[in-house]
């Protein structure tokens, strides 16, 4: 009987803690106050006895209930927030708040001649006093869309600086994974990010996104093929609740003069602090020769591979000859190769073989093994009898 108000209460701080239930807090805070100067707002506009009218007081009421639920359907509609973007849209309004008001106060001089509106007056005066409003509003407006453009473009190298001070990028929690061509096509991400041992932000860069659809449009049927299987990998992530995928669309200076994508990736893994997730050897070597680091899915497929010791006994199906004089070729069931000494004549068949040694590679794992006699001869001598 105690253990469901328990249950309820562990319920309950987990979603405070994942911050759900305080954004539900703020949006009824939010809506009461909406509907409060709503109502307020009807009773100032609607005020017959001030020169109001009931027209006005319910224009009033609507107009301003209809920006507080617009607000609201917004936020909810917008789930994946950035602070870098948050940040560069707050500081180039700002800075374009700051130099509309200086370009517009040179160029006022220039335009406008105060000395004949003082002289003037009246209805001519007025008609200035218009004129230089307007001027303000659309250099404001210039500068307002020029700074949030570039701060938008340049997010990922933003930093804000104040002498001796840098307030930097900080990525909190675990750093985001930068996925490579390979690594799309490989699909095995999908399912790693599915089992939730991975909870960081997936992002694709938009490069790697045009290699894809190179792929995908190539004469050649393999590549054309592998294209087609890395979008529909990449379409099936994103549909996925549990994977938060992101098209990286910004471009860091270094881009400059580059067309290969393994070097971008490097670049912008170390522009962003994050980790490049691929199968590619090269690029797993060049990219820890830069301070770069990297998930080898490879070396993560090896890691949950179970043991194989020297010395254990195997049931293999040999499908192929091997490269050497003799040697038969199998699988295991997570698709390990194993190279089997003589087996080379026992080609379509399940035999029974002695692990002799194991060879990890980053590239994958191989598994040496020999026929063992004594259980091949006894079952050919049961067969016999």
């Amino acid at each position: 009987m105690e253990i469901e108000p328990a249950f309820k209460q562990n319920r309950i701080k987990a979603l405070w803690q994942s911050g759900v239930l305080p954004i539900w807090l703020l949006r009824f805070i939010f809506g009461v106050g909406i509907i409060a100067l709503s109502m307020i707002a009807y009773q100032h506009f609607g005020d017959l006895e001030k020169g109001g009218s009931t027209r006005r007081g319910y224009l009033a009421f609507f107009a301003i209930l209809f920006s507080g639920i617009t607000i609201v359907a917004l936020d909810g509609l917008i789930r994946n927030k950035q602070i870098t973007t948050i940040s560069a849209i707050y500081f180039g309004l700002i800075l374009g708040l700051f130099l509309g008001s200086i370009f517009s106060t040179i160029l006022d001089p220039f335009l406008f001649d105060w000395d004949s509106q003082q002289k003037a007056g009246g209805d001519f005066a007025n008609k200035i006093i218009i004129q230089r409003n307007l001027l303000r509003a659309f250099v404001t407006g210039i500068c307002i869309y020029i700074c949030i453009s570039t701060l938008l473009q340049t997010k990922d190298e933003f930093r804000f600086i104040i002498p001796y001070i840098e307030f930097s990028k900080q990525i909190k929690g675990s750093k985001p994974l930068i996925l490579d061509t390979s690594a799309i096509i490989d699909g095995r991400i999908a399912d790693l990010c599915e089992t939730k041992l991975l909870d960081s932000r997936i992002l694709v860069p938009r490069f790697v996104l045009k290699e894809l659809q190179t792929l995908a449009d190539s004469s050649d049927r393999l590549k054309r093929n592998r294209g087609r299987r890395g979008l529909d990998i990449l379409k099936e992530m994103q549909t996925n609740g549990k994977i938060d995928l992101q098209i990286h669309e910004s471009q860091p200076t270094e881009f400059k003069g580059i067309s290969q994508v393994d070097e971008k990736l490097v670049i912008l893994g170390r522009s962003i602090g994050g980790k490049v997730v691929t199968n590619d050897f090269n690029l797993n070597k060049i990219a820890q020769l830069q301070g770069v680091e990297v998930i080898n899915l490879n070396e993560v497929a090896n890691a949950l591979r179970p043991v194989v010791l020297p010395g254990e006994v195997l049931h293999i199906k040999i499908v192929k000859q091997g490269d050497q004089f003799g040697q038969g070729i199998g699988y295991l069931d997570d698709g390990t190769m194993v190279v089997v000494e003589q087996g080379r004549h026992h080609i379509g068949q399940e035999i029974i073989t002695q692990v002799t040694s194991v060879l990890q590679k980053p590239e994958g794992r191989m598994i040496f093994a020999k026929m063992e006699e004594s259980r091949s001869t006894s079952e050919e001598d049961g067969k016999k009898g």
